[in-house]
């Protein structure tokens, strides 16, 4: 299991972070949770083609999870040359009429897909890359999950729960990924819960949005709805993770030397190993280890 930060910010634009996407390996299936606005541009960056991609989950449908969808969908179908296999979406309710409207006979490509489908010039590259005619449409699989659902291979098994986060407008759902070679766990965007606590116990690895330092929200609403540093913290000692990733980060927190005193914090309630995440980050399912001193 190799798992890769993509994007480590929020909905709003960084250089730095971009929105949520993370990578998960697991012998030959390319596994993405979420793909907000620039991930995509970090999954070429470490290395892997739209066309690597097996499956995609979706947490919730807020745009800075979900955007570069369209890039990830439209690159897939293009470059694939109508050999790769159909990508497998999942998500919750919402996320079949999310992926309709986009890609669907009157879907907001409607247009682009007919060029590439019916005029000459395009269907030129379409059969130089492998394809036979005639050209179907992109046709991802969508499968809507409901709260406690499950989907399983011969080589991992994801779980869903729900989580608090922007109810009851949105579904919003944590993941959770185990194999043989160990268990990561996805929050998305939440707030502490019971339930999420129970789906993380004795993880390897634990991705937690972390929206504000503790004291700092805005208001009563946010607090309900998110995770501060401090319930990071709670939630990763309460579970028994092994490792906790500090992720969704804003520019509060990215301010010189206030990351360093945040995780002093954090460890005087969870002893585990933190890693405070940035883009791109390769994160080790066995914990972090010191390479030699040569």
């Amino acid at each position: 299991m190799d798992i890769t930060l993509l994007g480590t910010g929020t909905p709003t634009p960084s250089l730095r972070r971009m929105s949520s996407g993370y990578m998960v390996e697991i012998e030959g299936d390319v596994i993405l949770l979420d793909h907000g606005p620039g991930s995509h541009h970090r999954l070429l960056e470490a290395g892997k083609r739209a066309v690597d991609v097996t499956h995609i989950f979706f947490t919730h449908l807020h745009y800075d999870h979900t955007s570069d969808f369209v890039r990830l969908m439209l690159n897939r179908w293009d470059q694939g040359g109508g050999i790769v296999d159909d990508l497998l979406v999942y998500g919750p309710v919402g996320t079949e009429h999310f992926s309709e409207r986009l890609f669907g006979e009157d879907g907001a490509f409607a247009l682009d897909i007919r060029a590439r489908t019916e005029l000459d010039a395009s269907l030129g590259y379409y059969k130089a890359r492998g394809g036979v005619l005639p050209r179907p449409r992109p046709n991802p699989i969508v499968t809507e999950l409901k709260a406690r659902d499950s989907i399983e291979t011969d080589r991992w098994r994801l779980s869903s729960v729900p989580v608090p986060h922007a109810q009851p407008i949105l579904t919003c759902f944590a993941y959770r990924i185990d194999s043989d070679a160990g268990s990561v766990v996805y929050t998305g965007d939440c707030a502490p819960s019971s339930t999420l606590t129970r789906l993380a116990k004795d993880c390897d690895v634990l991705i937690h949005m972390c929206q504000r330092i503790d004291g700092t929200e805005l208001s009563e609403h946010a607090r309900r709805f998110s995770s501060s540093h401090l319930d990071v913290a709670r939630t990763a000692a309460e579970s028994g993770a092994k490792t906790v990733v500090v992720s969704h980060v804003t520019d509060q927190m990215d301010a010189v030397g206030v990351k360093e005193y945040l995780m002093r914090e954090m460890m005087q309630i969870y002893d585990g190993h933190i890693i405070w995440g940035e883009d791109l980050m390769q994160i080790p399912v066995t914990g972090p280890q010191p390479r030699p001193l040569i």
